[in-house]
């Protein structure tokens, strides 16, 4: 308890009460007095404040600017009892076509700019109101809104503004309270203005049927808005998240190079920062591919920020990398929140068009009365001036033998039953009066001010009559007013599922040593026969060779397993495509791969189901295995795939079905084959268990899937290979150290090789330099399982063989065709 001396006396109050009170005190200080608009003009206090401070100040659109100060002060000494910085800076906002839709204060001098540069001194910078700002005050001298006293109630000033176009959906607003946000995006006048008369047309219109003339948020920066659930949640429930993107063009240079041009950017993103984030994410190689970054932004051709590209860029990736890692594109959270009879209120779009055509039927309505008992007061007037001018001599006769003007007052009243402002009009009246012309004006203005009563009565009487009125002014004001939309609309790939635009094609996806990846039509490889030399399917740099290469579909889904023990996931068709000869694209800009881990194997998946199991197999002989399901994940950042021992790596990994068999190959020339029934499957993130027993300094190079009538395929380093009979290989216990599987002697290499195929498949060689080669299973040796084989491959002195990749059979082409896609050179070799 604490004890408040107040006027001598002592009063007990419990702190913690006290605390509370004084806090919602202010806190709905903050949210009335400063922080939230008001739904009827769209305005909050400081901002409503400034209008009317240049409004009584002469400031009107067709007069002379006013330093930007003496507005602030009078700002400050009537109104608004704040800091002159806040007043400051809500009055540039008003004036920077960057940040308000529909300017409201023309400014002079240096407001700022979109680079976040700041306004120079309010000493420096002149102002006055902008034309549509007249609107705003538009019969406010009508007695159209209340006035209340300013802070310490010497002044007058009005709690809301008449606002003849709906202001707050048109300029939009945004603040913080206590305990609350608002966040209203800008809209198209023009747009506005026909929702609004929709409405008032049918008040049982849907907010469906409104977003038919309320297309969207209409930004100052224009840009590009994705999709539209965004916009119907943000008007359906008051809450949405808009995604706003730059507009931006590919453009080629003389030389070949291609650029990107952005030409548009979100709203409130300041474009230097932007720029800044751009040239921070180049140098530290988040986005390869870009050259040069410009930002050549001036007056008259807008904002232009030119990023030239390297010539073996994709242009489609490092865009989509900017639209990820910097502000080009963005989101803006939609929440419209604002003061309904000073009570703060997340409302729809249907509700902010109705608060705002409740106002204006107010507005209508008052002004309607003030013009009624002005021209009833004239047409009082008038009817006692031409009752004068209907006894003109008698009145005459009666002012000149009066003492004075009171008693001659009295008299007229008394004399011709007129009231005292009667009496008082016939006294002020001009000789010139008197004239028979100027008695037909009187008689004419008395009947044109009898049909404006009648009339304005009509309206009272009307509510019809008022809507009409209220549609037919704001239909003048969007013929002045209103222009063309900025902000376009594109699809949001998330709203729909973008697999449905691509065609169900096979193709081949290859991988380099180094990283990079593409996606190729199959049609472009046709099979030779063994011993060919191949031809070449994609340029590498130098010491980089393709490591690996499968066919599948473009609707499948890419498995990505990195030597690290994580697993990242694509579709096929977002690989982006490449010619045969083209180096394809760095795996870093499709995938958020860490320092140091790289790509151990792809796996293509239809769908994920549960009779399906992923076996894994690492370079220090431990296997796995794990439901398919468990990797059923869309997370950009990848998972856990397999948790591995020091030193150890992931090597390869198969998709399996229940009692199949599973066999592993060592470099050493060893093998092992088990039923994958005795690999219980485990979690995900689980280590696994022996499969091999390996013997010194040797490591798995493979490890596949074993059917009856299948053989496996061993590949040696110098380009020898063979096939043996799966029978061969007998089932063991997992965990033994195998069987002879290839016999390596100095002539043939180590193993690099090792898989099942049949005799009617195929399969891809590709060495170190690049150099692909299509095999099909009938043209390799059948022997047994301790021999070295027959040579698959010519290698020149300095050549090895990389990798090995099935691949499903395919139609042969003509020799014709053949010749013209690619050159190939049968040499095949006498063993």
């Amino acid at each position: 308890m604490q004890e408040i001396v107040e006027f001598d006396r002592v009063k007990s109050v419990n702190l913690e009460q006290e605390m509370k009170t004084c806090y919602i005190d202010y806190a709905m200080s903050v949210i009335i007095g400063r922080a939230l608009p008001d739904v009827r003009d769209g305005l909050k206090p400081v901002h409503r404040r400034i209008i009317y401070a240049m409004s009584e100040l002469g400031l009107d659109p067709q007069k002379t600017f006013r330093k930007s100060a003496r507005i602030v002060g009078d700002v400050l000494g009537k109104y608004h009892p704040h800091g002159d910085t806040s007043v400051y800076d809500a009055m540039v906002r008003l004036a920077q076509d960057w940040s308000t839709r529909y300017l409201l204060v023309n400014g002079q001098g240096n407001f700022g700019s979109i680079d976040g540069d700041g306004a120079a001194a309010m000493r420096y910078t002149e102002a006055k109101m902008a034309k549509i700002t007249v609107e705003m005050l538009r019969d406010i001298n009508k007695e159209t809104v209340d006035f209340v006293p300013n802070f310490d109630e010497s002044e007058q000033e009005p709690s809301v503004l008449p606002s003849r176009f709906p202001n707050l959906l048109v300029n939009g607003s945004s603040g913080i309270a206590v305990g609350m946000a608002t966040n209203i995006p800008p809209h198209n006048m023009g747009e506005v203005i026909d929702g609004a008369v929709a409405f008032i047309d049918n008040a049982d219109i849907t907010i469906d049927e409104l977003m038919k003339h309320i297309k969207g948020p209409d930004f100052p920066t224009a840009g590009i808005i994705l999709g539209k659930s965004g916009i119907k949640s943000a008007y359906q429930t008051g809450r949405g998240r808009i995604k706003v993107r730059g507009k931006v063009r590919i453009e080629t240079t003389k030389k070949g190079k291609k650029q990107i041009i952005i030409s548009e950017i979100p709203y409130m993103v300041n474009k230097a920062k932007m720029v800044e984030k751009i040239a921070e994410l180049v140098k530290e190689k988040k986005i390869e591919g870009i050259s040069d970054l410009r930002d050549e932004t001036d007056l008259k051709t807008g904002i232009n920020v030119v990023i030239d590209l390297k010539r073996d860029a994709n242009e489609t990736i490092i865009l989509n990398q900017l639209y990820k890692h910097t502000q080009l594109q963005e989101t803006f959270g939609v929440i419209m929140l604002a003061l309904v009879n000073n009570e703060p209120k997340v409302l729809n779009l249907k509700e902010m068009l109705f608060h705002y055509l409740e106002h204006q039927k107010t507005v209508i309505t008052r002004r309607t009365i003030f013009d009624l008992k002005k021209a009833e007061a004239r047409a009082h007037i008038l009817e006692g001036l031409k009752i004068a001018l209907d006894h003109i001599d008698e009145v005459i006769k009666l002012i000149r033998a009066a003492a004075d003007g009171k008693i001659a007052k009295v008299q007229l009243s008394e004399r011709f039953t007129l009231s005292e402002i009667q009496a008082q009009a016939i006294l002020d009246m001009r000789l010139q009066r008197l004239t028979g012309l100027e008695r037909e004006k009187i008689e004419e203005e008395l009947k044109e001010i009898l049909k404006i009563i009648a009339y304005l009565k009509s309206i009272l009487s009307n509510e019809k009559l008022v809507l009409s009125i209220i549609r037919e002014e704001m239909l003048e004001i969007k013929e002045k007013f209103a222009d063309k939309r900025r902000t376009a609309f594109d699809i949001d790939v998330e709203d729909f599922d973008i697999e449905d635009l691509i065609e169900e094609d096979d193709v081949v996806i290859t991988m380099t040593h180094i990283g990079y990846v593409k996606r190729i039509s199959a049609d472009n490889y046709s099979s030779q026969k063994r011993g060919g030399k191949g031809i070449t399917a994609l340029s590498t740099r130098e010491n980089d060779f393709v490591e690996q290469l499968f066919t599948t579909t473009t609707h499948h889904y890419l498995m990505f397993f990195t030597n690290l023990g994580k697993v990242y996931r694509l579709k096929a068709f977002e690989i982006p495509e490449g010619g045969r000869t083209a180096r394809g694209t760095a795996i870093v800009n499709l995938l958020p791969l860490e320092a140091g881990e790289q790509i151990a194997t792809m796996i293509p998946v239809k769908e994920f189901t549960d009779d399906k199991y992923l076996i894994m197999a690492t370079k220090q002989g431990i296997i796995k295995k794990t439901g398919l399901t468990e990797y059923d994940t869309s997370r950009k950042n990848g998972i856990i795939s397999i948790n591995l021992r020091e030193g150890d790596e992931l090597i390869n990994v198969r998709l399996v079905e229940q009692d199949e068999e599973i066999v592993m190959g060592t470099k050493c020339g060893h093998a092992i084959r088990f039923n994958s029934e005795e690999v219980r499957a485990i979690s995900r993130t689980s280590i696994g268990v022996k499969g091999i027993d390996l013997r010194n300094d040797d490591v798995v190079v493979g490890m596949d899937i074993v059917k009856e009538d299948l053989f496996v395929l061993c590949v040696s380093e110098n380009g020898y290979g063979k096939l043996s009979a799966s029978d061969l290989y007998r089932p063991q216990k997992r965990g033994g150290k195998g069987v002879q599987t290839y016999k390596v002697t100095k002539k043939t290499g180590e193993l690099v090789g090792f898989c099942v195929i049949d005799r009617d498949g195929e399969i891809m060689m590709i060495n170190n330099q690049g150099v692909v080669i299509k095999l099909e299973g009938h043209d390799i040796t059948a022997v047994g399982r301790n021999t070295q084989g027959v040579r698959l491959m010519k290698l020149k002195s300095d050549e090895s063989i990389a990798t090995i990749s099935k691949v499903y059979k395919e139609d042969s082409v003509d020799d014709d065709e053949e010749e013209d896609q690619i050159e190939i050179i049968d040499t095949t070799e006498k063993e």
